[in-house]
């Protein structure tokens, strides 16, 4: 991951190509409200949808917490659309919330001076997670908020595919102190490249050269208390939600339940194989136009990043956001328990990305 500031390693997306982006609006309300569950499983919703839309397409995308981006090739801007213009539809219609999503071609980028480029990073053998560098997606999502290339909700009653997402573990609590989230973006378009990089590798070094400081999923996997922790959430992603559906999933969960509590392989499925593949695959660093991080980590080490960031926001560098928790929550996408490559989301519970993004500074 520290050779995320290498060039050398992004490569321009084809001439064509789109970019989606998606947000929450007023996310950092509902997560004031409490509801900073619903609002990651809304963001995460965005690429279930769109993955399950596309079938074994492969696609680079990243998470953010309360919004999501992708790029795919153009032939696929009608599923695309769709998928997209149905989980704003579902989003409005289960959580009462307004989701906000785009698409645009990466040559409508260009043609205004940005790129976008992508690059792969493997935190395991089973998965791999998109990094985007050259401006364009986060002035995508920039120009999204402001009502361009916006795609309309879906009418009431649409709903996306959203197999293979939930969030059935416990809250994990921090066993460093606390649960930091770490946003850095770039201070204005015009900041030297070299001198951001170098922050960031900086910010790397701190973070992870050091004691103090741990991904937040421990050792065998997060906790699960209950067969019903986030069954609600979960129910209301059915394509059907009857009775009967929702009664299915009941006996699902609580059979999931006894085979992870007992430990027991059950056919071809391990539990402790899956919970070192969940461990080993989950996504809580990433790059897209800016560095962001989930760490369990001291309150010393807290400072230090602060301190650093601070430092390189009054030398015009660098904006950042910082929120610090007690916890971190994990939001996942298992199309098959049985395959290895189930990936999972990691934000703060309590805000996370949406909150240290409130925190960053108006760019001068």
């Amino acid at each position: 991951f520290e050779n995320l500031t290498d060039p050398s390693i992004y490569t321009a997306l084809p001439a064509g190509w789109l970019i989606g982006t998606s947000d929450i609006v007023r996310s950092t309300a509902a997560i004031e409200a409490g509801r900073y569950k619903v609002v990651n499983t809304a963001a995460a919703a965005v690429i279930v949808a769109v993955a399950n839309a596309l079938k074994n397409h492969d696609f680079p995308f990243v998470f953010g917490g309360d919004g999501a981006g992708f790029a795919l090739p153009p032939e696929l801007r009608p599923l695309a659309a769709e998928a997209l213009a149905n989980v704003a539809g579902w989003v409005r219609d289960e959580f009462s919330l307004e989701l906000r999503v785009a698409l645009v071609s990466v040559d409508e980028l260009r043609a205004r001076g940005l790129d976008v480029q992508v690059a792969r990073f493997a935190p395991s053998p089973n998965v791999s997670y998109a990094m985007f560098t050259g401006g364009g997606l986060a002035y995508a999502e920039r120009q999204m908020k402001a009502g361009e290339f916006a795609v309309a909700p879906a009418p009431r009653g649409a709903r996306p595919d959203l197999n293979g997402l939930s969030c059935r573990f416990e809250e994990i609590r921090a066993e460093n102190g606390l649960i930091l989230s770490l946003i850095a973006i770039p201070a204005s378009p015009n900041v030297d490249q070299a001198d951001f990089n170098h922050l960031i590798g900086d910010v790397l070094r701190l973070a992870e050269g050091r004691n103090g400081a741990s991904r937040p999923v421990p050792d065998g996997g997060p906790s699960m208390l209950s067969p019903f922790r986030g069954f609600d959430i979960e129910k209301k992603t059915l394509q059907n939600p009857g009775l009967m559906a929702a009664t299915r999933l009941a006996v699902r969960r609580l059979i999931s339940f006894a085979i992870f509590k007992s430990n027991r392989r059950v056919g071809t499925f391990d539990p402790t194989t899956y919970r070192q593949q969940l461990v080993d695959n989950t996504d809580f660093r990433k790059f897209d136009d800016g560095l962001r991080m989930t760490l369990d980590c001291t309150p010393a080490l807290a400072d230090d990043l602060e301190r650093l960031l601070i430092d390189a926001e009054q030398r015009g560098i660098a904006r950042y956001g910082m929120h610090r928790q007690d916890a971190a929550l994990m939001t996942c996408f298992v199309p098959s328990a049985t395959r290895s490559d189930h990936i999972h989301f990691v934000d703060g519970a309590m805000g996370g990305y949406a909150m240290a993004a409130r925190a960053l500074k108006p760019a001068a």
